[in-house]
């Protein structure tokens, strides 16, 4: 049996602190781990600070792995998707305050999950899109 990483609890535990805090929370993210999805062009010598603070994104879900999000880039919405051994620090933008992890860590998949101890595919999985044109009708 092996022993989860700490590093989704802290992460979730230092989310909390910033917004008890009244401060916005950062990721800073390596773009160049397995399973990173971010929007293209945004990314400098690999790494990528996000902010994941409820007025940024929609649909935060740190209670899994990878972590995920919808977020405006360049007016465009985006989902965003980050294993959480790719995540190298978490702070407060306001003060800096936070906890740096320093290298990226791999992330296997359980293998009483089917998985085979190998980092998850590059690709998440998408909700099949609604085919044809969107639809609008006047509700009375």
């Amino acid at each position: 049996m092996s022993v989860p990483s700490r590093r989704p609890y802290l992460i979730r535990a230092i989310y909390d602190w910033a917004l008890d805090a009244r401060f916005t929370p950062y990721l800073l993210v390596a773009t160049d781990q397995p399973g990173v999805i971010v929007p293209p062009g945004y990314a400098r010598d690999n790494r990528i600070q996000l902010d994941i603070g409820p007025n940024a994104v929609r649909d935060l879900d740190l209670h899994h792995d990878p972590i995920h999000f919808s977020a405006r880039f360049g007016g465009v919405s985006c989902d965003v998707w980050v294993p959480t051994g790719a995540v190298l620090a978490i702070y407060a933008r306001e003060s800096g305050e936070g906890l740096l992890f320093g290298e990226p860590e791999p992330t296997p998949v359980p293998e009483a999950e089917g998985g085979t101890g190998k980092p998850p595919s590059d690709t998440p999985p998408t909700a099949p899109r609604p085919g044809g044109r969107p639809k609008l009708r006047v509700v009375k």
